[in-house]
C-alpha cells in the first residue's frame, strides 16, 4: 500500500484508476495497486516508482505546466531495477546486478560508465550530484561541485563521470545521503562525515562555511547514529533508539526545535524524546519520522501544499502525528517514508515485523567465519573465494570487519577506542591460517591489492583500524612474503599523516599486552634480517632503507610504551645484531684512530675509509633509534667512535676553576664535541697521558659541587645537589659546569655528579615527576604524595593553603585568591605545580645555561640515545661494588699467573682492606671513584711486573689502562704496607 499527501497530483499517478483511490482525513490518499510498490522516490520533476523490476515515472507540474504527465514506463531491455533515486530533473537507477543507469529529464536511460565493473550497492541524488557506493566499499561522485558537494577538494570542477572520493578511501560506510548541496556519509561505527553546501549549518559543523571535504561531525560521535538524511538545507540524524537529531534551515520549521531559527551543531528533537523513532526522512523543506509502536508518522516544516498531512497549510515547527488511515494498523508495517519537493509517501507492506529492516545487499562486504566455510565446502567456493579475495583488497571492508558489537561497543570508536573485537580477529585469523591455500589468496590480495591503496592521509579514525588489524595478522603468516608484507606495511605507517600516526600510537598504547609483543617482535625480526645482509654483504641501501623503516617504528612503539607505563620490558625491544654490525665498525675504527696522521697523509685507504663512512653514516641514523641498542652497545658505540683530532686544554694544577672559565668561555672553542679532549699541565706540558684527563675530572667536579662554590643547593642530609632559586654566582660558572659534564661524557669520564634522576630527564625532555622530587627530599616530597593520598574528609579539615613554600619563599598558585585551600578537584594540579616549579620554573635561568653549555660539549644525538636512569649511569657510576667479579675478570701478564706467590698474597691483602680502602684502590687503578654503568665486569684489571724495581718500591697503575704494576715483594707484610701507602700516597697534583 502506498499512502501519498502534498501539493496537487494526478490521481493515483496512473498507477490505478482514480476511482480506487482511497480518501481519507487531512488529504491522505492511499493506494494498492495490484503490482506492488518495491521502492519509489520523489525529487523536483519526477516521481519514480519501481514494480516487479520496472520502473513508472511521473512528470510533475511545474512553472512551464500547471498539470502532471502521464504515468511513463522506462524501457530498460533486460534490467531488473530495485532502487530509484531523484533528483532535481532527473533520477539514478540501480538494478540487482549492481548496476547504474541514468534518467535524464526527457526520461531517457543510459548506463553510467566508469562502473561498468563494479558491484554498486546504494546510490543517492542531490540537486545536481549524484554518489554511488560499490560492495567494497568505494564511494564515487558525480554532478555539480559549486559547493564542494562533490568532496572533490575546491579546485576540482564538477565532473559527469564518477569519480572516486579517495579521501574517504578506508572508511566502512553504512549509509550515504545527498540533499540539495551537500553530502553525507555514515560509517559502521555511526560516525558522520559531511560535506558541500553550508549556508545555514546543514553540516552540523559550528558554522556557515561550504566544505570541499569530507569533515567529521563530531558533535554526533558516540550518539550511535544509525541513519542519516539529507533536506534542501537541513540535515536528521537517527540515533539508535530513537532519538532524532536535527541541523540546518530552520525557516519553516523543519528542524522541529518549536523555532524558526537555524541551527549550527546537531539538536535533539525534544518532542520526539521517548518515543522510539526507526525511520527519518527529509523533504525540500519539510521532516517525516516514523516510530514502529505505536505505529505513527510525524511531520514538521513546511506545509504550505499540504505535505504535512495535517489538513492545513502551515509551516509546523514541532513534530505532530500525521492522520494516516487507520483501518490498515493491524495488517501494514511503515516500510519507508518519502519526503520530496512538496510530497511525502509513505510506503506499507503486508508483512508485520519488517518495520526498517536493513536490506542486506545494501551493506559492504564484511569478513566472517562463514565465508572461509563457504571457501572450503559451499555450493559455490570460486564465489565464495572471490568475495573474500574482495573483502581482503578493500581497506574499507576490512576495517569494518571484526567490530566490536558485544554493547555496542564498536559505537564508541574515537582517538581512544579503535572499536575492534579483539578475540574476534584472533580466532578468524586461526581459523584462516589453517587452510594454506586460503592464506596463500589473502597474502597476494594484501600485497598487490590493499596496501598499495592505503591512504596517507585517512579522513578519521576508523580507517585507521587496517593498521591495527595487518601487524596481527601478517605476524601469524608463515611465508616467504611475510618480510614484502612487513616492509610495505612499515612504509605506509611511516607515510601516515601525522594526526593520523598520532592516533595510531594512542591506539597501540591500549593494544592487549600479546598484540603487542607481536608488533614488536614483528618489526624486531624483520630488521634482525637486514642487519645481517648489511654485514654480510656490505652497505646496501635497499636494505639500509628497510632496516631504518623497521626500526624507526620499533623506536616508536617503544616511546608508546614508556608514555602509557605498558608492562612490556625494554629487553624486548633490543636488536643483539647491532653488536655484530658495531663490532665490523669499530675495527675500521680502531685502525682510523690508531693511524689518523698516516691516514692523512696517504691515499691508499680510499676504498676501505669509504666503507668505514657507509657504516659511520649507518651508525649515525641508528642512534636516533636507541630503543633497539643494549647498554653496552651504546656505551661501545662512544668509546669507538672516529674523532676529528684533539682538543687539547692547558690548564694550572693551582687554577683549575681560573683557567677554565677563561678557556670554555660561551664566546670560545665552537667544536668540542668532535674532538678527542686532551688535559695538559703548565706544569708538564711535554706529558700527554689520559691519567691527566681523568685527574682534572675527579677535582674539577669537587671544586664545582663543593658547598663552598655556592653553584648549587644540598638536600637535608646533603647527598644531592640542585641548582638555586635564586643565582648568587655569575650565570657562565652553570655553562662552564655544563660544559664540563658535556665533556666528561663526550670522553667517557665517570664523574661525581650528585643530583637526582630529575638534571638527566629533563636533558632528554623527559618532564620530571613527584618521584624524582622524592628522591631528592624524601620528607618534603613525601608530604605531597600524602595530599594526593588523603581521602576526602581529611583533604577538608586540614584547609592547606594552596602554596608553594621551597628555597626560603612563598609562591600563591593563585595570586588572585590567596586564601584558597587544596581540595580534592585541585590537589592533582597542585602537586604537579609544585613539581614543575622546584624542577623547572624557579631554575629556569640556571638549568637553560647548563643546558647550553652540556651540549656544546657533546652530541645531543649521543646522549638522547640513553634512557634518564642510563644517562645518570653513564656520567656518574654506581656504588655496586662488586669485588668478586673484579677479582674474576683479572689477567695476568709477563712472570705472574693466578698461582704466583705474590698474586696470592695480593689478593689476600686485598680482600682484608676496608670498603673504603677498597674504593680508593678502585680510584688508584682506574682513576674513577665509582663503578662504571656497564658494573665491574667493564673494569678489566691486568697484573704485570713492575720492571727494575726492588722491595722499596710502591705499586705503580697505568689507570688508562687498568693496569697494575706490582714489584715482586718477599713478605705479605710488606705487600700490604706498600699497597695501602700507595692508593693513600699523594698522587695527584690536586693534593700537592
Amino acid at each position: 500500500m502506498l499512502c501519498y499527501w502534498g501539493a496537487q497530483v494526478r490521481e493515483g499517478f496512473g498507477l490505478l484508476k482514480p476511482e480506487l483511490v482511497r480518501h481519507g482525513n487531512c488529504g491522505i490518499k492511499s493506494i494498492c495497486p495490484k503490482s506492488a510498490v518495491q521502492d519509489m522516490s520523489a525529487g523536483k520533476s519526477f516521481v519514480g516508482f519501481i514494480r516487479e523490476g520496472k520502473v513508472s515515472v511521473l512528470r510533475l507540474r511545474g512553472k512551464d505546466s500547471d498539470q502532471d504527465g502521464k504515468l511513463k514506463h522506462l524501457q530498460l531491455k533486460k534490467n531488473t531495477i530495485r532502487l530509484i533515486v531523484c533528483g532535481e530533473y532527473g533520477a539514478v537507477l540501480l538494478d540487482d546486478g549492481g548496476k547504474v543507469l541514468i534518467m535524464d529529464k526527457s526520461t531517457e536511460c543510459s548506463p553510467l560508465k566508469g562502473l561498468e565493473n563494479r558491484q554498486v550497492i546504494q546510490i543517492a541524488c542531490g540537486d545536481q550530484h549524484s554518489m554511488a557506493l560499490t560492495n567494497d566499499g568505494q564511494l564515487f561522485v558525480w554532478g555539480e561541485n559549486a559547493l564542494g558537494q562533490l568532496g572533490l577538494r575546491k579546485e576540482q570542477a564538477g565532473t559527469q563521470s564518477p569519480r572516486h572520493l579517495q579521501s574517504l578511501c578506508g572508511i566502512p560506510v553504512a549509509q550515504i545521503s545527498a540533499g540539495g548541496n551537500h553530502s553525507f556519509v555514515l560509517s559502521l561505527s555511526g560516525v558522520v562525515f559531511g560535506w558541500g553546501g553550508n549556508s545555514a549549518g546543514q553540516l552540523g559543523l559550528g558554522d556557515t562555511t561550504d566544505r570541499f571535504v569530507p569533515t567529521v561531525v563530531n558533535s554526533l560521535k558516540r550518539k550511535k547514529i544509525v541513519s542519516i538524511s539529507c533536506g534542501g538545507e537541513h540535515t536528521a540524524a537517527l540515533a539508535k533508539g530513537g532519538t532524532v537529531f536535527t541541523f540546518g534551515s530552520g525557516g519553516f520549521g523543519q528542524l522541529g526545535h518549536n523555532s524558526f531559527k537555524d541551527e549550527h551543531h546537531p539538536r535533539l528533537v525534544a518532542e520526539l524524546w521517548g518515543s522510539k523513532v526507526s525511520q527519518v526522512t527529509c523533504g525540500r523543506n519539510h521532516t517525516l519520522v516514523s516510530t514502529a509502536s505505536p505505529k505513527l508518522i510525524y511531520s514538521f516544516g513546511c506545509g504550505m501544499q499540504g505535505q504535512l498531512g495535517n489538513g492545513e497549510q502551515v509551516k509546523q515547527s514541532v513534530p505532530l502525528p500525521v492522520d494516516q488511515p487507520t483501518e490498515y494498523n493491524d495488517e501494514y508495517t511503515i516500510q519507508k517514508l518519502v519526503a520530496g519537493e512538496n510530497h511525502s509517501f509513505a510506503l506499507y507492506f503486508k508483512e508485520l515485523g519488517n518495520e526498517a529492516n536493513p536490506d542486506p545487499t545494501r551493506g559492504i562486504m564484511t569478513f566472517d567465519n562463514g565465508m572461509i566455510e563457504q571457501c572450503e565446502c559451499g555450493k559455490d567456493p570460486r564465489k565464495a573465494i572471490k568475495d573474500l579475495k574482495k573483502v581482503f583488497s578493500s581497506a574499507a571492508s576490512l576495517n569494518g570487519s571484526f567490530l566490536k558489537t558485544r554493547h555496542d561497543g564498536h559505537y564508541q570508536t574515537s582517538e581512544e577506542y579503535c572499536g575492534l573485537d579483539f578475540g574476534l580477529v584472533e580466532s578468524s585469523i586461526a581459523t584462516l591460517s589453517r587452510n594454506e591455500r586460503l592464506i596463500s589468496t589473502v597474502l597476494k590480495v594484501l600485497q598487490e591489492s590493499l596496501l598499495p591503496t592505503l591512504n596517507p592521509n585517512p579522513t578519521g579514525e576508523e580507517s585507521l583500524r587496517l593498521y591495527i588489524l595487518l601487524p596481527e595478522l601478517i605476524s601469524h603468516l608463515k611465508s616467504e612474503q611475510k618480510a614484502e608484507l612487513t616492509e610495505a606495511l612499515a612504509s605506509k605507517i611511516l607515510n601516515l599523516s601525522p594526526a593520523a600516526l598520532r592516533v595510531l600510537e594512542i591506539y597501540w598504547s591500549k593494544l592487549p599486552d600479546d598484540w603487542l609483543k607481536n608488533l614488536v617482535k614483528l618489526f624486531k625480526k624483520a630488521s634482525a634480517k637486514f642487519f645481517g645482509r648489511i654485514i654480510v654483504e656490505n652497505v646496501n641501501n635497499v636494505a639500509k632503507t628497510h632496516m631504518l623503516k623497521f626500526v624507526e617504528i620499533l623506536q616508536r612503539v617503544y616511546q608508546v610504551c614508556c608514555s602509557a607505563n605498558r608492562n612490556i620490558k625494554k629487553r624486548y625491544f633490543i636488536i643483539h645484531e647491532v653488536n655484530n654490525l658495531l663490532d665490523v665498525l669499530q675495527t675500521m675504527n680502531a685502525d682510523v684512530n690508531n693511524n689518523w696522521p698516516w691516514f692523512n697523509l696517504t691515499g691508499q685507504i680510499h676504498a676501505l675509509e669509504a666503507q668505514r663512512n657507509a657504516y659511520e653514516e649507518t651508525f649515525r641514523k641508528l642512534t636516533s633509534f636507541p630503543c633497539i641498542f643494549n647498554l653496552e652497545a651504546k656505551c661501545s658505540y662512544m668509546r669507538n667512535r672516529v674523532w676529528k683530532g684533539r682538543f687539547e686544554l692547558t690548564v694550572r694544577r693551582t687554577a683549575l676553576l681560573e683557567d677554565c672559565l677563561c678557556l670554555l668561555n660561551p664566546g670560545t672553542q665552537q667544536h668540542l664535541r668532535d674532538k678527542w679532549l686532551s688535559i695538559l699541565f703548565t706544569e708538564n706540558v711535554s706529558k700527554r697521558t689520559d691519567v691527566h684527563k681523568r685527574d682534572f675530572f675527579l677535582n674539577v667536579f669537587k671544586e664545582l659541587c663543593d658547598p663552598a662554590s655556592q653553584l648549587f643547593m644540598y638536600n637535608d642530609n646533603e647527598t644531592m645537589i640542585w641548582f638555586p632559586a635564586k643565582l648568587t654566582v655569575e650565570k657562565k660558572k652553570y655553562f662552564l659546569f655544563g660544559i664540563l659534564c658535556g665533556l666528561a661524557f663526550n670522553n667517557s669520564s665517570v664523574v661525581n655528579l650528585p643530583f637526582p634522576l630529575a638534571l638527566f630527564k629533563k636533558l632528554l625532555n623527559i618532564k620530571p615527576s613527584l618521584e624524582d622530587f622524592i628522591e631528592f627530599n624524601p620528607v618534603h616530597g613525601r608530604s605531597l604524595q600524602y595530599i594526593l593520598e588523603y581521602s576526602n574528609d581529611v583533604l577538608e579539615e586540614s584547609s592547606l593553603p594552596l602554596t608553594i613554600i621551597w628555597s626560603g619563599s612563598e609562591l600563591d598558585l593563585d595570586p588572585a585568591e590567596p586564601e584558597q585551600h587544596i581540595t580534592t578537584s585541585n590537589r592533582t594540579k597542585f602537586v604537579d605545580e609544585y613539581v614543575d616549579h622546584i624542577f623547572n620554573q624557579s631554575v629556569k635561568e640556571a638549568f637553560e645555561e647548563f643546558r647550553r653549555g652540556f651540549f656544546r660539549g657533546c652530541e645531543k644525538r649521543l646522549v638522547e640515545m640513553f634512557e634518564p636512569e642510563e644517562l645518570r649511569g653513564v656520567l656518574v657510576g654506581n656504588e655496586e661494588y662488586d669485588w668478586n667479579i673484579l677479582k674474576q675478570n683479572t689477567t695476568y701478564e709477563g712472570v705472574f699467573n693466578a698461582d704466583h706467590p705474590v698474586i696470592i698474597s695480593f689478593w689476600e691483602v686485598f680482600d682484608d682492606l676496608t670498603p673504603n680502602e677498597k674504593k680508593s684502590f678502585l680510584l688508584f687503578l682506574t682513576g674513577f671513584e665509582r663503578v662504571p654503568i656497564l658494573g665491574m665486569s667493564a673494569v678489566k684489571m691486568r697484573v704485570t711486573h713492575l720492571a727494575n724495581s726492588t722491595e722499596d718500591h710502591l705499586p705503580e697503575t697505568l689507570t688508562c689502562h687498568s693496569l697494575l704494576q706490582l714489584p715482586k715483594y718477599e713478605k705479605r707484610e710488606t705487600l700490604r704496607a706498600k699497597v695501602i701507602e700507595a692508593i693513600s700516597h699523594k698522587r695527584g697534583f690536586w693534593e700537592e
